[in-house]
């Protein structure tokens, strides 16, 4: 049995809360998703919020949510792909809990990514440059913070589900 959270890193598209979701279900843990918690919080979208109060305005809120729910107990937790950035997220989250980064290739994030409005980064007339941009910057601090890896591709929910947990219990072992 897996005896911490499990915080969830990765760029947009890479299927943190899909994973997320269904890793809680497997282990009986609520699930949290910073950006829902947020919204839900706020009762606007995150696009609103960047508009109206730009990405600094947005990455505080983003700050003191993660810093709330990193400090529950047995939860799983998907955060934003721009989580990241924040020193004193990655603090939290690597001091209170397993993190994995949850990675994929810049065109799966694109192929994820490319319906959705609600993703105020990617609306530009190249996304797919920008997701490559975003995550040229963001790997190096997702590795950094990450107990586990794992690249999520066209394999099935379940598959990635079922090896995420075998590599989380051997981090227990």
């Amino acid at each position: 049995m897996i005896a911490s959270n499990i915080f969830l890193v990765g760029p947009m598209g890479a299927g943190k809360s899909t994973v997320g979701k269904q890793l809680a279900k497997s282990l009986g843990r609520d699930f949290f998703d910073s950006d829902k918690e947020i919204e839900r919080r706020t009762g606007v979208s995150i696009s609103w919020i960047f508009e109206m109060e730009g990405e600094a305005g947005f990455r505080a809120r983003e700050q003191k949510v993660i810093e709330e729910l990193t400090d529950m107990k047995n939860i799983v937790l998907a955060t934003g792909g721009g989580a990241i950035l924040s020193a004193d997220n990655r603090r939290a989250l690597r001091s209170r809990g397993y993190v994995v980064y949850l990675s994929a290739s810049v065109d799966q994030l694109l192929r994820r990514t490319s319906k959705d409005k609600n993703r105020p980064l990617l609306q530009t007339g190249e996304p797919k440059k920008q997701i490559a941009e975003l995550l040229a910057f963001r790997d190096p601090l997702y590795k950094d913070v990450a107990d586990v890896e794992l690249r999520t591709g066209d394999q099935s929910i379940q598959y990635v589900v079922s090896s995420l947990i075998k590599k989380l219990e051997n981090l227990d072992k």
